[in-house]
C-alpha cells in the first residue's frame, strides 16, 4: 500500500496514476469519491449545511473505482461521472461534504475496502493518517500556492473554463485553510512520510524520487 497525500494542485492526482501504472496496481483517487457524492447531492438539491442528510445520503449511496479504456473510472451507483466530478461549482462545495463526520466515516470505510483487494496507491489528504497509517510507503507532496494555481488554471482552460489565476489562487487559500482546519480528515503530513516539494519539479521528476524510495521487491515493475 503506497499513501500520497497533498494538498490541491501538488500534483499527487497525476503522479499517483503514474506510479499505480508502473508499479501495475490500482490508483485509488479518494477525493474522486467525495465529489461523487457532493455531485448526488447537488443532484438532489441537498442542504448542504444539513450534516444528518449528508450522513443518511453517504450511507445510503454506492461509490467505487475502477479502470477502464485506461482511465479511472468513478462509479455513482453504478454511473461513471468521472468527466462530471471537476466543475469549479461542485469543487466549492466539496468542503461542506468532506467536513462533516459522518460522511467521512462511511468514505473511510469504502476507502479501506477498495484498498485491501490488492496493492494500491491511494492519494488524498489523510491517507497516511487517517485511512491507512500503517501504509507501506507514504508521502506527502507539495508546492506553492502560485504553482499549484498556474497548474490548475492551465486545467481548467484545456478543459474549456475561463477563470483568472487570480482568482484561482484566493481559492486554493481558502480550500487549504478549509482541509487544514478540519475537525476530522485534516490536511497533514504523516511523521513517516517523505516529504517532496514538487514546486519546479518535472512530473517524471517527481515519480522518480517516489520510485527511488519503494524496494523493487515490494512492486516488481512489469
Amino acid at each position: 500500500m503506497i499513501a500520497i497525500d497533498g494538498p490541491a494542485g501538488s500534483g499527487k492526482s497525476t503522479v499517483s496514476k503514474l506510479i499505480a501504472k508502473k508499479l501495475g496496481i490500482l490508483y485509488v483517487d479518494t477525493g474522486a469519491m467525495y465529489r461523487a457524492l457532493t455531485l448526488k447531492a447537488m443532484r438532489e438539491r441537498i442542504d448542504l449545511k444539513d450534516e444528518d442528510a449528508l450522513v443518511s445520503l453517504a450511507r445510503s449511496t454506492g461509490i467505487d473505482l475502477g479502470e477502464g479504456a485506461g482511465r479511472l473510472r468513478v462509479l455513482l451507483d453504478g454511473e461513471d461521472v468521472a468527466g462530471l466530478i471537476r466543475t469549479p461549482e461542485l469543487t466549492a462545495n466539496i468542503k461542506y461534504i468532506a467536513r462533516v463526520p459522518g460522511v467521512r466515516h462511511e468514505m473511510v470505510r469504502l476507502q479501506r475496502a477498495i484498498g485491501k483487494r490488492q496493492g494500491a496507491v491511494l492519494e488524498g489528504r489523510d491517507i497516511g493518517t487517517v485511512v491507512f497509517p500503517d501504509a507501506d510507503h507514504k508521502f506527502y507532496l507539495d508546492a506553492s500556492v502560485k504553482e499549484r494555481a498556474r497548474r490548475r488554471h492551465r486545467e481548467l482552460l484545456e478543459s474549456g473554463e475561463k477563470v483568472s489565476v487570480e482568482e484561482i489562487e484566493k481559492d486554493i487559500v481558502v480550500r487549504d485553510e478549509s482541509d487544514i482546519k478540519r475537525e476530522v480528515g485534516a490536511l497533514k503530513k504523516a511523521d513517516d512520510a517523505v516529504l517532496i516539494d514538487t514546486t519546479g519539479l518535472t512530473i517524471n521528476e517527481v515519480v522518480e524520487k517516489i520510485l527511488s524510495h519503494i524496494p523493487d521487491t515490494l512492486y516488481p515493475i512489469p
